[in-house]
């Protein structure tokens, strides 16, 4: 099953977290991602979908939240879009973690950017497009996997004598 791309349509309950994260599983899969990359796109997701569930939506189960994901050839995208007014995203601090303070307004952002390799709000800021570029995991894979061959055929020749 070839997934370039999907969209989901989401009640507004904490439950439906877990439709994503089956969402990201398969994308990883499907896509052959490390651990890694797995753990940033399901934190800095599960976030957006917190942050619309919580602040879009305000817990409203009549309400919706749309999550689209894409692939490109350089890398995956990933929607999130509530039913909310949205807020000013302009004002949102460019937040540093120094590691004193715990809690912090637009610690899910902050979080969010620190995963991702591009964040673009949309429209009134009820929108949120989260970009992961796969290609230079690609390549490190296509290394590491040359280095394992290349280690593989020195132990054999070493074997064989």
């Amino acid at each position: 099953m070839k997934q370039e791309q999907q969209t989901l349509r989401l009640k507004s309950v904490p439950e439906s977290i877990h439709q994503i994260e089956k969402l990201i599983e398969d994308v990883c899969d499907f896509n052959n991602l490390n651990h890694n990359y797995l753990g940033c796109i399901t934190v800095a997701l599960t976030e957006a979908f917190s942050n619309a569930l919580e602040h879009g939506n305000k817990n409203n189960p009549e309400k919706f939240i749309t999550v689209s994901y894409e692939k490109s050839p350089t890398g995956l995208s990933f929607n999130i879009a509530d039913e909310g007014t949205g807020f000013n995203y302009h004002g949102i601090p460019d937040l540093k973690d120094d590691g004193t303070e715990k809690v912090f307004p637009g610690r899910g952002i902050f979080l969010i950017k620190t995963l991702a390799d591009d964040v673009k709000f949309l429209g009134s800021g009820n929108e949120l497009e989260i970009g992961f570029k796969i290609s230079s995991i690609n390549f490190e894979t296509a290394v590491d996997r040359m280095k394992k061959l290349k280690d593989y055929s020195n132990s054999e020749k070493n074997t064989v004598k």
